[in-house]
């Protein structure tokens, strides 16, 4: 954050700053979001739209104030860590257009804050979790993944039940 009287630079979690920054606007997916007064508190992580290869690092589930989480349009592959189910305040997650490979672990249905979901354009198999924000999630959510079954796809998980 730059002072607009001096000009100096400093960390927007600075201890002057009294928990709360000047108006921020956070872009993602062509929406733009005027916030007028953040909480320094307010986590969000936007890695994306880089050449990021490798592995979702499981150390991000330690982020437990992480609020959104992009990390789109990279070449990440490997598994969704489970350790991501931590992340009880965490409203938005969007790891779309990767080479994301594996099961959505059944943990994340736990989210409550979850909101908005995009696992688009990856490698993901298996049911998708059933219950709670799970269950508000649409197609375009998981479009592009064509090993994966279960609502709201039209490709049953052969019960009415879901994922045990």
């Amino acid at each position: 954050m730059i002072d607009e009287n001096t000009g100096t630079r400093g960390y927007v979690g600075d201890i002057h700053s009294y928990y709360y920054t000047n108006s921020l606007t956070v872009t993602t997916k062509v929406l733009d979001l005027e916030l007028p007064r953040v909480s320094t508190t307010h986590m969000i992580i936007d890695l994306s739209r880089n050449r990021f290869e490798g592995h979702i690092t499981s150390i991000i589930g330690d982020l437990i104030g992480l609020r959104a989480l992009n990390l789109s349009n990279n070449v990440l592959e490997g598994d969704i860590p489970t350790s991501l189910h931590q992340l009880s305040v965490l409203e938005s997650m969007d790891l779309s257009s990767n080479k994301i490979s594996g099961e959505i672990p059944q943990q994340l249905a736990s989210l409550k804050s979850l909101e908005v979901l995009n696992l688009s354009h990856n490698h993901l198999v298996g049911c998708i979790p059933k219950g709670k924000q799970f269950d508000t999630f649409e197609n375009s959510s998981y479009q592009g993944n064509d090993g994966l079954h279960g609502s709201p796809l039209l490709k049953d998980c052969g019960s009415d039940e879901g994922v045990p």
